[in-house]
């Protein structure tokens, strides 16, 4: 017999019932079957929905703790339905949490829900399938001290460097200050340096300046044929040392290693001291750490070019300003700190102390940059058409913190991009 025949045969026989009871139990097997489709389809709904949850919540994490509450769950809304799109998805809600637990730190609650009408499961009496998703993002505000380390040299007159200079500088810190969110969130020092660096003549008191040097070399001799306290004393004559008020406010080089370290100024330790020097060529007074807007825009109007390159002294300056030691007592190192340096020169190093030798001083300038580097200090480096190349590039923290600056007006360009590296490295995630 035929396959054909044997299945008429078989349908046609009224004593068999197969074919009901194979009818009947492939029923809730369809079902099943239907079923692990619409659960796919849930689960593919869901997967885009939490990718748009935390897509929406890093985006939203820069600028919640600005906004107003309502603004929050409209900007979320708005971020979200951007995101996701699944038109199988219906009834789609979305609820944010914002919470500061503690001064300085944020967290972001996003929960979407959604439903998803089935295809197949109806026959298993469930008609829509549930969604639900949470991102959350927990986040802080790093406070920022930073020290700006800027040639103010003779050659910064040229090609209008100096000028390009001070646009650069008043634009970074008004960035700054916009990000400024609270009082003492951002703090800032410069540290204009030519051979010395002008520590400023109300210090003239302070006991951490050593006037040995000075001393000698600024008096008067009981003879007028004599202008120095050893050539006066040797010929019998006395040394008169000038009042310290006709100090200028510059120091040179401390001794060394001291002169490449943030070693604390010791009273009675000559070593530890910074030595007063009156430079023919002192820049303007550097600023410790302040957060007064107003007066570190006047300092950067003040600077003027005049005199040789020191780069050893204008970064062993910024570093003294940013550490937790005598005599400027900085914040002390913290998770929630970041302490940076910006190092910017226009040409190689050609006077120090002791030596007008490139090689020695460049010496000392890479010691000084791998104790800032050793500290956890970031250092930023920037060269402005002159300059060695390898010491720049090898003092930053990393190759992407060194800028090479071809014509001075990218300065401005330079200083920008640093400014906004500064201001994102505030947010924590």
């Amino acid at each position: 017999m035929s396959l054909k025949a044997l299945f008429r045969a078989f349908a046609g026989n009224c004593h068999g019932g197969a074919a009901p009871i194979l009818a009947i139990a492939a029923l809730p097997l369809f079902g099943f079957v239907g079923a692990a489709v619409d659960f796919s389809r849930a689960a593919s709904a869901r997967t885009a929905m939490q990718g748009a949850l935390d897509a929406s919540a890093l985006m939203l994490a820069k600028e919640a703790q600005n906004m107003a509450t309502g603004d929050i769950a409209q900007k979320a809304d708005d971020y979200f339905k951007i995101m996701f799109k699944r038109p199988e998805a219906t009834n789609v809600q979305v609820k944010t949490q914002f919470a500061e637990p503690q001064p300085g730190s944020f967290s972001l609650t996003m929960t979407g829900s959604a439903q998803v009408d089935t295809m197949f499961s109806k026959m298993l009496g469930q008609s829509t399938i549930n969604l639900s998703a949470t991102a959350e993002v927990l986040w802080g505000i790093k406070k920022l001290n930073l020290a700006l380390a800027l040639d103010n040299t003779g050659s910064m007159a040229s090609s209008q460097k100096m000028t390009n200079l001070k646009t650069a500088a008043h634009n970074l810190l008004n960035t700054l200050k916009d990000a400024a969110k609270k009082p003492g969130d951002i703090k800032v020092a410069i540290v204009p340096f030519a051979v010395d660096v002008n520590a400023g003549t109300s210090n003239v008191d302070a006991t951490w300046i050593d006037w040995t040097d000075w001393e000698a070399a600024n008096g008067n001799c009981s003879n007028n044929d004599y202008h120095s306290k050893s050539s006066c004393e040797s010929h019998g004559k006395v040394w008169t040392p000038k009042p310290h008020s006709a100090w200028n406010g510059c120091v040179n080089d401390r001794d060394q290693n001291n002169d490449v370290n943030n070693t604390a100024s010791v009273a009675g330790a000559p070593a530890t001291l910074f030595r007063a020097h009156q430079a023919s060529a002192c820049p303007t007074s550097m600023m410790p750490l302040s957060e007064d807007w107003t007066a570190l825009h006047a300092k950067i109007d003040a600077m003027t070019p005049a005199g040789n390159t020191n780069v050893t002294i204008g970064l062993s300056w910024g570093f003294q300003l940013l550490s937790p030691n005598e005599p400027f007592n900085a914040p002390a190192a913290a998770p929630d700190l970041d302490k940076v340096i910006v190092l910017m020169t226009d040409g190689e190093n050609t006077q120090n102390r002791w030596t007008s030798s490139a090689t020695s001083i460049d010496a000392r300038t890479q010691k000084a940059c791998d104790n800032v580097k050793a500290a956890n200090i970031k250092l930023y480096t920037v060269r402005v058409i002159n300059g060695d190349v390898t010491l720049l590039k090898g003092c930053a923290t990393k190759a992407s913190m060194y800028y090479d600056v071809q014509n001075a007006d990218q300065l401005n360009n330079v200083f920008s991009s640093i400014a906004q590296n500064l201001a994102n490295l505030r947010i924590t995630q």
